[in-house]
């Protein structure tokens, strides 16, 4: 049996439904798997900061699709043809990093859709187009499948938050917790007066549009702090590092389990 793309989450992330996902950047059809059958509700394919590239794409998503996780892509870079490229391949969603301004969203935007919604590119036997499955008249219904996030990495993005929460398509503001930190001048310092003041910025932009609030937490230890702050879209690690974390623990207990033996010797 052919899986399809889960084309549900965009539905369920404006509902107000709160999701929670992770980052698959290993470039492994294996470990995407093994995410998606942790039942995550969605897993991003990283090619921005992963180790895998286009070509192990199509791989992965199928290694996600059939375990019903949703299987979005955030791109290498924010140009027309690499979004298009990831959505023609199957993606239900793309992370769009690195952007600021509404008038570059509002550009990301219409790399999303079909016309006379955008200018994504009409290729019916792709992936993303149905298999030739789709006829023409109903190319445009694809768009409203399409779950749009955009990154939130820098003061000056959250400044515009409001501006660029409000356009249509765009259905996520996602917080990178790293890359907004050194933007304000406080690397890492997660609990500074100055990175949550743009927490709750960007989660009151998202809640007057009728948007979701995003964010990547390193562990779930903070989860319940940011879904009090009011984040919906949350991303609770990645599977290089959940291998660290476990080889760290693995060789640590080891290592202490040989130290007790040699001490009692």
């Amino acid at each position: 049996m052919m899986t399809t793309p889960d084309r549900t989450l965009r539905r369920r992330a404006l509902s107000g439904e709160t999701l929670l996902g992770a980052f698959v950047g290993l470039g492994s059809p294996p470990a995407a798997e093994l995410v998606g059958r942790a039942a995550f509700d969605w897993a991003i394919v990283d090619l921005e900061h992963g180790f895998g590239t286009e070509a192990d794409l199509v791989a992965q998503l199928h290694a996600l699709e059939a375990t019903g996780t949703a299987a979005l892509v955030r791109p290498q870079s924010t140009e027309r043809l690499r979004i298009g490229r990831a959505l023609d391949l199957g993606a239900a969603g793309v992370m769009v990093p690195r952007l600021e301004t509404p008038d570059d969203v509002h550009e990301a935007v219409s790399y999303l859709r079909f016309p006379p919604a955008g200018i994504r590119g009409v290729a019916l036997l792709t992936r993303g187009g149905g298999l030739g499955s789709v006829p023409h008249p109903g190319v445009a219904a694809l768009n409203d499948e399409i779950l749009g996030i955009f990154q939130v990495e820098s003061g000056r993005a959250v400044e515009n938050a409001p501006t660029i929460a409000a356009i249509d398509g765009v259905d996520v503001l996602f917080v990178g917790p790293a890359d907004l930190s050194h933007s304000l001048g406080i690397p890492g310092e997660f609990s500074a007066p100055a990175y949550r003041d743009a927490l709750s910025t960007v989660v009151a932009a998202c809640d007057a549009a009728g948007k979701a609030a995003g964010i990547l937490l390193y562990g779930t230890a903070a989860l319940a702090d940011h879904l009090e702050l009011g984040f919906r879209f949350v991303g609770l690690g990645s599977d290089a590092g959940w291998v660290i974390d476990g080889a760290r623990a693995a060789i640590t207990a080891a290592r202490e389990t040989v130290s007790g033996r040699r001490a009692t010797s």
